[in-house]
Parts: structure tokens; sequence; C-alpha cells
């Protein structure tokens, strides 16, 4: 043994280091590949993907191109199991929906829905702050990383910037901080899935624009978001 320890001392710098990083790796992966962390938790990041769909819609408007969104943020995971198998999840993020359709906002307060054929391009984008809750179930344990989950609660959100663009043959119309959306948007989620690979709902409860008209028939239009949600940690 004292043979050893003096060869060891004898080596020289470079081959002694390597060995010393060689044995701390080594020690580290043992403790971690063993050590089970009872208090976890799960799914508190997620990016989501959707295409983008408005129900409720006056005569003559129509989706007539992709409509789509994404979205960012964190949850706090809370266990209210001793398995922590269910939870309630708190949370604060950001989303994009845009909105490709033929209802053209030719300034704040008014509107008008034109053939599909008369113009290049029109959409409507919304930029939202998001506060989810859910309530949540899956069959995660403190060593499984790929598991069954159901999540499903209420969304409250706050458009805190918008803007429309139209275009045609006689150039393009611009629209900024659209007066008559209704800004406080609010509706059920619902995420299903297992692993990585999730399906993702949003069915809004109440209208995007508040108090708008066209062609004398209330603006009630109301948004389905249907995608994917990929939970990062």
């Amino acid at each position: 043994m004292v043979a050893v320890f003096l060869y060891i001392c004898c080596m020289p710098r470079k081959y002694l280091l390597s060995i010393l990083i060689f044995i701390s790796f080594h020690t580290f992966s043992q403790v971690d590949s063993t050590y089970v962390d009872n208090n976890y938790l799960e799914d508190q990041l997620y990016i989501g993907l959707t295409y983008n769909i408005l129900n409720n819609k006056p005569t003559g408007f129509n989706q007539n191109g992709l409509s789509g969104g994404f979205s960012l943020g964190f949850i706090k995971d809370i266990p209210i199991h001793i398995k922590r198998d269910r939870a309630i999840g708190i949370g604060l993020g950001y989303a994009y929906n845009a909105y490709v359709q033929n209802l053209k906002i030719n300034d704040n307060s008014f509107f008008e829905i034109i053939d599909d054929e008369s113009f290049d391009s029109n959409r409507f984008s919304i930029h939202t702050v998001e506060v989810p809750i859910e309530l949540r179930w899956r069959t995660s344990t403190p060593s499984e990383y790929s598991f069954w989950r159901i999540y499903t609660g209420i969304k409250l959100g706050y458009i805190f910037a918008s803007n429309a663009r139209f275009s045609d043959s006689s150039g393009i119309i611009k629209t900024k901080a659209i007066d008559a959306l209704n800004n406080f948007q609010y509706g059920l989620t619902f995420s299903a899935g297992y692993g990585t690979l999730n399906l993702n709902l949003y069915y809004g409860l109440n209208s995007v624009f508040k108090d708008a008209e066209v062609n004398n028939e209330s603006i009630d239009l109301k948004q389905l978001n249907i995608g994917l949600i990929f939970y990062i940690m």
C-alpha cells in the first residue's frame, strides 16, 4: 500500500490530475445514480405550439390561412399527495397567437368582412401574459422520468400588445394596440400524454373582442387552440 502511494505521488502532474478527475467523476456518477429524491417536483418549465381556431363566427367570417401560436413559461408544482402523483400547478407565462382571416380592421373601432379573393393577406396577432392554474395527475415516481399525465384547469390571460396587418393591391394597412380587443381572457385547459409528447387544448370562455360589430352583427369570437406542449423539466 505504501509503495502504491509513493508511486502515485511520483507520477507526472498531468497524469495525476487526470486520475483525480476520473475518480471524482466516477464517484459523483455512483452517488447520482443511486440517489432518490422523494421530494421531487415535475413539469415546471413548458413550451407549447398551437393551431388556432376562432369559434362563434359572424356571418361571412372565415379563416383562410394557417393560424398558429406558441407559448412558454414556468409552473410551480405543488404536490398534494404523499406519493406526489397528484399536484396543483400555478404558473406564469407568455403566449403569442396569430389569426389569419377575412375580418379587416380598418382602425380601432371599424370592422369589415371582405371577399377572400380581393386581398393578399390579412391577420391580427396578440401577445398575452398567462397565469395557468392546473390540477395534475401523473404516474411519475422519484426514479421514473417518462410517465402518463393528465392536467386540467383554467388559464387567465392579459393581452398587453396587439397588431393587425392587411395587404392588397393598393398597399398595406397596419394597426397597433387594437382598442376593441377584450384584454382580459380566460378559458379551460387540458393536456394529456406520455413522456415528451403531450396534447394541449385551450378553450376560451369569453370573447376576443368587446362591444364590436360587423354588418350590425356582434363579433363574439372565442379562441380554441389545439397543439402540443413540451415539459422541459
